[in-house]
């Protein structure tokens, strides 16, 4: 079974940095493109940043310069450094992964898209 747990969210005073953590299975992680989205009370999720597999990143314009994301392929872990945290940035934060799989011996490929449980952030100003 697929699972994706974030850790590393908390409470932090604003200017303050946070690191989360991404822990994916084995059987995704070598080829997904892993995310990091949020979403805030009231508002849609959107996307922070994202990976490829091969180390490709993109962020949004709200995060850049501050935010950094990368992933450790031994440990199928997806980071999201967080420094110069602002109250903005209070929300639950997601991990996500998708990608195409191989399910048969003919080499047939299934698209996948998990989500982790969230992970609350709070930045207090």
């Amino acid at each position: 079974q697929v699972q994706l747990v974030e850790s590393g969210g908390g409470l932090v005073q604003s200017g303050r940095s946070l690191r989360l953590s991404c822990a994916a299975s084995r059987s995704i992680f070598r080829t997904a493109t892993m995310g990091w989205y949020r979403e805030a009370p009231g508002k849609e999720r959107e996307m922070v940043a994202s990976i490829t597999s091969g180390d490709r990143t993109t962020y949004s314009d709200s995060v850049k310069g501050r935010f950094s994301i990368s992933r450790d392929s031994t440990r199928n872990v997806v980071y999201l450094q967080m420094d110069n945290l602002k109250p903005e940035d209070s929300a639950v934060y997601y991990c996500n992964a998708v990608g195409t799989r191989v399910v048969n011996v003919e080499g047939a490929r299934v698209r996948f898209d998990y989500w982790g449980q969230g992970t609350q952030v709070t930045v207090s100003s």
